[in-house]
């Protein structure tokens, strides 16, 4: 009888693990890392996204992302749309409607393609490098994003 128990709990088991597997592969090139974790006897596997894809007036970018708090928030208000508007003829920002955790910092130097957050709820893109007295919390970089020129621009972000 012990041997039909354990045989009928060993099937459940099974079932229940093979349930829980995901395949959440997207046709959009993603960067993830896995993160494997061992608390006592029991592994957590958790995946975290290093890359997002962010489609600017149609052209289709990826951000690198940090790996902080603020992002992980970030990423999970996503997918987003923005019109983001023009300042100092080297950045565009939004107010977001969603405040986010912060750690802010003066990086001293903003790079072209640098994904900054200003304060709570500014999301911020860069495209031109210069020098900075302001802090900001890092989301991450855009490799070889291009003058984005001086007016408004249409931004969707998503997983």
């Amino acid at each position: 009888m012990k041997k039909i128990v354990l045989g009928i709990i060993l099937v459940i088991l099974i079932i229940m693990t093979t349930g829980c597997v995901s395949s959440k592969q997207e046709a959009n090139n993603l960067k993830t890392n896995n993160i494997t974790e061992k608390d006592s006897d029991v592994e957590v596997t958790s995946e975290q996204i290093t890359g997002i894809k962010i489609t600017i007036d149609n052209k289709i970018y990826i951000i690198n992302l940090e790996n902080n708090n603020t992002v992980n928030e970030f990423v999970k208000l996503l997918p987003k749309e923005f019109e983001m508007k023009e300042l100092n003829g080297n950045e565009k920002y939004v107010y977001m409607n969603d405040s986010l955790p912060t750690n802010a910092s003066n990086p001293k130097k903003i790079n072209a393609g640098d994904v900054m957050l200003y304060g709570n709820n500014c999301l911020v893109i860069f495209y031109k490098s210069f020098d900075t007295s302001y802090s900001y919390t890092r989301i991450g970089h855009i490799d070889n994003l291009p003058n984005l020129g001086n007016g408004s621009i249409n931004v969707k972000i998503e997983k």
